[in-house]
């Protein structure tokens, strides 16, 4: 992780350097939302840096609702500046040049420090969570039948390998910020192992008979919800994240799939085709009788992913080709974001990464939901899937 010194003076602390403002006049930002809920595109218009500096900037707010304008159209004008490994900036109200936020970072590059300059300015104006120090981890294939597990900076710089096996690998997830659990074919059979980053430490979470995979660490991380099919049907199970009580949730014959966790815990979604077509259910982590998901629109729903607020679950249709679709976590009309498929959300309950392109040419994308702008990521080797962003 790297080290970073911060900073941070906000309005409260500073408006005796803004201009003066009349009694009981107050400094407040606006937060009008869209038809769905997301909060709409806040406008600002940058100055102050150049080359990368100004591109990292202008493309981390994208992602978290600020978007760089002209003059005439913004609402708050930042001016920032960077020098070596620092970075700052002040955040005026354009109309009245009242300072809403002022910030700077020293880093141990100047690209982080802007990362953090720009988590620091879309929290204050978004109130949401900053994405830009947050990192992925992914898929990637090294060869025919070989993959291995990468870890990245969420916009795809700093990429590194974590394993090194040149087997088929599938599945990456975090178990909190220091642990991932992933499948693995390294000892012959497809398992399911958790993997310290810090130490490089393995240990098997599931090594039945027949196949394990699927793995996703519940938002504690003390458990794993698995398929495993060691009774003969892909089935869903939960178990502590060092595999021992092992609990069976589903008994279906036709086939379950890509679980993902309620953020509170107490859920899990899923795909299945009991009944017939495939469909989301949802069922209690602890066990009891699945509820269909509805996904109108959205035929053949599969690797859902739920958003951090809990409002929104992210998923993939085939209908046309691949496509992102979300669903309100009760169901219901599902809403076309993307081409593409497996979808994972940012901390911000914004933002989505997914992956698009052919089967051994995929590439990661970025996509702001609600305005659908989508930047690409940039790609490793030949083909990156199975993106899994860190909570």
């Amino acid at each position: 992780m790297k080290s970073i010194f911060v900073s941070i003076l906000c309005a409260a602390a500073l408006l005796t350097s803004a201009p003066a403002l009349r009694a009981g006049e107050k400094l407040v930002i606006s937060k009008p939302y869209d038809s769905l809920g997301f909060l709409e595109p806040i406008l600002v218009h940058i100055t102050g840096l150049t080359g990368e500096a100004d591109n990292v900037l202008k493309s981390d707010l994208i992602f978290m609702g600020v978007v760089h304008k002209p003059l005439a159209e913004a609402k708050y004008l930042i001016n920032a500046g960077a020098t070596g490994a620092r970075a700052e900036a002040r955040v005026l109200e354009a109309v009245t040049k009242g300072l809403m936020h002022q910030a700077a970072f020293t880093a141990d590059s100047q690209r982080a420090a802007v990362h953090a300059l720009a988590d620091s300015i879309a929290t204050k104006l978004t109130g949401l969570p900053g994405i830009a120090q947050t990192r992925m981890t992914f898929k990637v294939e090294t060869g025919p039948a070989r993959g291995e597990i990468y870890i990245s900076d969420y916009d795809g710089f700093g990429a590194f390998a974590v394993t090194s096996d040149q087997t088929i690998v599938a599945s990456p997830g975090w178990a909190g910020r220091g642990t991932l659990v992933y499948a693995s074919y390294k000892l012959g059979n497809p398992y399911i192992f958790s993997h310290v980053l810090s130490t490089g430490n393995r240990a098997p979470v599931a090594k039945h008979a027949g196949n394990n995979y699927s793995p996703a660490v519940s938002p504690d991380g003390r458990r794993v919800a698995m398929i495993l099919n060691k009774n003969g049907s892909p089935n869903l199970y939960v178990a502590n994240i060092d595999g021992s009580g092992l609990l069976q949730l589903t008994h279906s014959r036709e086939g379950d799939a890509c679980p993902c966790w309620s953020p509170d815990g107490q859920s899990i979604c899923y795909a299945s085709r009991a009944g017939g077509a495939t469909a989301l259910r949802v069922i209690s982590a602890g066990g009891g009788s699945p509820r269909v998901l509805r996904t109108t629109f959205a035929p053949s729903p599969t690797e859902p992913d739920w958003s951090p607020d809990g409002k929104w679950i992210a998923f993939t249709s085939l209908t046309g080709g691949f496509k992102i679709f979300i669903v309100l976590a009760a169901g219901g009309e599902a809403h076309e974001v993307a081409q593409g498929e497996d979808p994972s959300w940012a901390p911000n309950s914004r933002a989505l990464m997914f992956c698009s392109g052919p089967d051994h040419g995929k590439h990661l994308s970025l996509l702001d939901v609600p305005t659908k702008t989508v930047k690409s990521v940039a790609r490793i080797l030949e083909s990156n899937s199975q993106p899994s962003w860190a909570k």
